[in-house]
């Protein structure tokens, strides 16, 4: 459904009631005032899908058929981070109790054949050596294979180490359920994944499909979109709740128009962004 008439006692009440039934954001509609209503009269309006956005909502449909497959991976998620933490615990108690058996038998030996030898320090160095490995807990890839794994899905993942990130790059057929509405499941794999990975020196980080740069693409073009929309019509726009990191390409893609400007507002992780004139800001 690509239009909406709305009812109410007010035309923007009119106008939300056709946005729910088309459930659509105002950014994405056009509208016609059909009537303006009165004492004894309702305003009536037509909300219409824009054609730069139709192709969205004719996909639509076909979304709603795999948000049961997103449910189903965000359960597994859920599961996966709780059998998780468990394996983590006993790996943890299992390591601490031969940190303490280390410790008692360097000990006797060294208080045996090194007596020159500071024993405090001898105890600091094997509990240095020893938390090496009892920090390392979880290896990413190996936990991603295994998570897809479970999925039933094939995938190649390969890694990508910098300075100051690890990233874990996953490629494969059909992976548009495992990124999830909006990227929900994958930025809840991206959070278990770092969890599980530690403490590792580098911040880890995971992209499938090429995610990060298609939504990046995506983000711009509907950042340039709505300005085109603000400055023609005179009238701000207010985008979805996004992360930090989406905010901050909206931001960046339009900090240079002269038409726009933006602002961010809300409490994460309902924060959004609202472009709106660059003459509002000038009157302030």
């Amino acid at each position: 459904m690509l239009s909406a008439e709305g009812v109410g006692k007010t035309i923007e009440k009119a106008i939300e009631s056709a946005l729910a039934e088309l459930k659509a954001p105002r950014e994405d509609v056009d509208i016609k005032i059909l009537s303006e209503g009165g004492l004894f009269k309702k305003a009536r309006v037509v909300v219409t899908i824009s054609d730069d956005a139709k192709e969205k909502y004719l996909k639509r449909e076909k979304t709603r058929e795999k948000e049961k497959v997103n449910e189903d991976i965000e359960k597994t998620l859920k599961d996966a981070e709780k059998q998780t933490k468990k394996d983590v615990k006993k790996a943890v108690d299992s390591s601490n109790k031969e940190v303490k058996k280390v410790l008692k038998t360097v000990e006797k030996e060294t208080a045996e054949t090194l007596k020159e030898v500071d024993k405090e320090t001898v105890v600091k160095e094997v509990v240095k050596k020893t938390k090496k490995t009892e920090d390392k807990v979880v290896n990413p890839k190996t936990f991603l294979e295994g998570f897809f794994k479970v999925l039933g899905r094939e995938v190649e993942i390969s890694e990508l180490e910098d300075d100051n990130f690890v990233t874990y790059s996953v490629t494969g057929e059909n992976l548009g359920d495992v990124i999830g509405k909006r990227g929900e499941a994958f930025y809840a794999l991206n959070t278990l994944l770092s969890t599980v990975a530690g403490k590792q020196g580098k911040k880890i980080l995971l992209d499938i499909d090429n995610y990060k740069s298609k939504r990046e693409e995506s983000l711009a073009g509907t950042a340039r979109r709505l300005a085109n929309k603000v400055a023609k019509t005179g009238r701000y726009m207010k985008l979805e709740p996004m992360n930090p990191s989406e905010r901050r390409i909206i931001h960046t893609t339009l900090q240079n128009d002269d038409r726009v400007t933006t602002l961010s507002k809300g409490t994460d992780p309902r924060r959004y962004v609202i472009i709106f004139p660059k003459e509002y800001k000038d009157k302030e």
